[in-house]
């Protein structure tokens, strides 16, 4: 396993239509959908319901000018994705947030994460929301870790979310990230 402090994650926006973000977009699908069925019905998801939720999602949404695609790279390979969206002028939702088992626990999570909330902030907003599944206990523990207070539901047009957080940016005066975070080593 490589050091990221010297071979570092490049964090870079990927056209939410393109090879690699579908790619990506249809493993977080099957990835999450999968850990649903296994825990509510005891089996895998199966590849139409797999082909239904990844044709259902508007990808339109995490394109400019309100939202963004981002993709994490270590040496070229895409690892994984966040993606944000407006939902008003002042508050951005984070969607999507994967990595790939191979690269996970290799800080990818932390520099999407990071990356996003730069993203959003950069777009205008001054919170972030999302919402999650109780069941994607390293996603609950990501956001915890990374300052997201626990709110109420902010929108109900999902089923499967459980959890709601936000967290409030600040942008560093000099147009950087937010909470004055250094930003990652690339990106």
């Amino acid at each position: 396993m490589r050091d990221s402090a010297t071979h570092p994650w490049t964090i870079e926006a990927e056209p939410a239509g393109s090879p690699v973000a579908r790619a990506l977009l249809r493993e977080y699908y099957t990835d999450v959908a999968d850990r649903y069925y296994v825990l509510h019905e005891g089996r895998r998801s199966t590849p139409r319901e797999i082909d239904e939720g990844v044709a259902g999602y508007p990808l339109g949404d995490l394109a400019p000018p309100r939202g963004e695609l981002l993709v994490a790279r270590r040496d070229g390979e895409p690892a994984g994705c966040a993606g944000v969206r407006l939902l008003d002028a002042g508050t951005a939702e984070l969607k999507q947030v994967f990595v790939r088992p191979g690269s996970r626990g290799r800080g990818a999570a932390d520099a999407l994460l990071r990356a996003a909330e730069a993203t959003a902030a950069r777009l205008g907003a001054g919170r972030i929301r999302l919402d999650t599944r109780l069941d994607l206990t390293e996603a609950v523990a990501l956001y915890r870790r990374h300052g997201y207070a626990e709110i109420a539901p902010y929108r109900f047009d999902d089923p499967y979310a459980e959890v709601y957080f936000e967290k409030l940016l600040t942008a560093a005066t000099d147009g950087g990230p937010p909470n004055g975070t250094a930003p990652p080593p690339i990106w």
